[in-house]
Order: C-alpha cells, then sequence, then structure tokens
C-alpha cells in the first residue's frame, strides 16, 4: 500500500504560480511535477482564493502578534507559579 505523499507549502505555491501564469498547460504541468490535474486544479484555486490574505491590514496582524505575545507571557507566568508550588509541596512531604 502505497504512503500519502506530502507537499511543502512552498512546492505548492510554486505549481500554483505556474498554473497561473499558463505558460504550459495543466496537463504539461502535471507530466512535469507527477501530480494529478485535478490537485493542481485545487492549489490554483486556493491560491487565488486565498491571494487576499497576503494583503491583509498590517495592523490587525500586528494586534494578533501582541494578543499572541500577552497570552504566552500569562502561561509562562502560570507555569513559574505552579512550579514553585510543586518545590514547595515536594519539600513538605520530603
Amino acid at each position: 500500500m502505497k504512503s500519502r505523499r506530502k507537499f511543502t507549502p512552498k512546492f505548492k505555491a510554486q505549481v500554483a504560480i505556474e498554473a497561473i501564469k499558463e505558460h504550459q498547460t495543466i496537463v504539461e504541468l502535471s507530466k512535469k511535477y507527477n501530480l494529478h490535474t485535478s490537485q493542481i486544479r485545487d492549489w490554483k484555486r486556493d491560491l487565488t482564493n486565498d491571494s487576499t490574505l497576503v494583503f491583509e491590514n498590517g495592523v490587525e496582524k500586528k494586534n494578533q502578534i501582541d494578543d499572541h505575545e500577552k497570552e504566552k507571557e500569562q502561561l509562562f507566568s502560570k507555569i513559574g507559579k505552579l512550579q514553585f508550588e510543586l518545590d514547595f509541596l515536594k519539600k513538605a512531604l520530603s
């Protein structure tokens, strides 16, 4: 039984961009990269549908990064507190 091949996002983007450029047909690209034509069409469709994500507002991205950083700091703080309590309880039981 064959295992599924996995492709990197970079490879998918490269193939989809070539398909969008239309210098070669989908059939030629499928032979070149040893892929099924429907796979190339799917990647091309995904790239064209999600292309707006590339041009999202930088402020939104910055806010998301800031939120992740705050959450990360809170989690590290909680880990430190729990580690301190664990050490205290280990000493108390000894």
